[in-house]
């Protein structure tokens, strides 16, 4: 009779340990925050809101993927392979859209929108000795243009069709993300590169300390000329060592996306907790502080996740 007890009493507890462990497994949330380059804005980003939802979702594992940016964001997302990811606003529009020319074959109908966040700024940067401070100034040069078909390099080419120019205009056409633009650039083996990311951005900062530069301009005329989601802006003097005057631009915004697999309860939390912890966010770069909940649904060409929804909801924002 004891050793019965004795068994059934060790069984019990091992059902109540494995019970205990089916519950812990299932309560586990993966966050893969998919961003970009290391030297750009959306890793800094990206690494802030993995550690924002690592301390404050419970059971939460994140991790940070580099990437080339936009267009394998928003891929990567559609195949599942990713809870969150940043991508400019005409990616995700084109992605929606299943525009093969931009590398969507088919349209990524499962992707969401948790927020439109802030906006990133067309920087085209030339060494100063190459002469170039104008488009027309880099025909016959050689320029940087972002990762293939990624979302900088869908910028380059609508901003220099708007121009009247294409790639042909150019001496030499590099594919490359901004840390190894700028390093060709330092080695003067190109003269400059095009790149969309958030004000104050780390390879041109990287630039300015070792070289002079130009940060050649895009006039409205020909962000007007692109159209929607393209609007004009400016890049304020003094945002770059030696940059004395404004310099207009045009800017894109961008999005925090995710995709219909995605738990209504997470998107909530990740769209909550990014704005209950904006300090955080703008500790890890600048360009933070033009993310605003009361900006968060200007300009989605997506759904917005269910999750995120809900929280603009109880914020009165919907």
């Amino acid at each position: 009779m004891a050793i019965n007890s004795a068994r059934r009493f060790a069984g019990l507890l091992l059902g109540a340990a494995l019970a205990l462990g089916a519950g812990a497994a299932q309560s586990q949330e993966f966050i893969n925050i998919l961003t970009g380059g290391t030297s750009g804005v959306y890793y800094p980003l990206g690494v802030a809101l993995s550690e924002i939802y690592a301390e404050n979702i419970d059971g939460a594992r994140t991790q940070v993927q580099a990437t080339k940016a936009s267009v394998e964001n928003l891929n990567l997302l559609a195949q599942g392979k990713g809870e969150l990811a940043f991508a400019l606003g005409d990616s995700v529009k084109m992605a929606w859209d299943g525009n093969a020319e931009a590398g969507f074959p088919q349209p990524l109908s499962n992707l969401r929108a948790i927020a439109a966040i802030y906006p990133n700024y067309v920087q085209i940067v030339a060494s100063a000795e190459s002469g170039i401070k104008t488009l027309e100034d880099l025909k016959g040069k050689s320029i940087s243009v972002g990762a293939p078909a990624s979302g900088t390099e869908l910028n380059a080419r609508a901003i220099f069709a708007a121009a009247g120019m294409s790639y042909d205009d150019l001496g030499k056409v590099e594919y490359l993300p901004y840390a190894e633009s700028a390093e060709l650039i330092k080695n003067r083996q190109l003269d400059a590169t095009l790149q969309s990311s958030g004000l104050g951005v780390a390879f041109i900062k990287d630039l300015t300390a070792t070289m002079d530069i130009n940060i050649v301009s895009i006039p409205t005329s020909v962000v007007e000329a692109v159209g929607a989601p393209y609007i004009p802006s400016v890049i304020p003097a003094a945002t770059y060592t030696g940059q004395t005057e404004d310099i207009s631009t045009a800017a894109v915004g961008n999005i925090l996306v995710t995709h219909a697999g995605v738990s209504d309860e997470l998107a909530y939390q990740m769209t909550k907790l990014m704005y209950e912890n904006l300090e955080t966010m703008i500790a890890s770069h600048s360009a933070a502080r033009d993310i605003n909940p009361a900006a968060a649904l200007m300009g989605l060409s997506i759904p917005l996740h269910p999750g995120a929804e809900r929280y603009y909801r109880e914020a009165g924002l919907l």
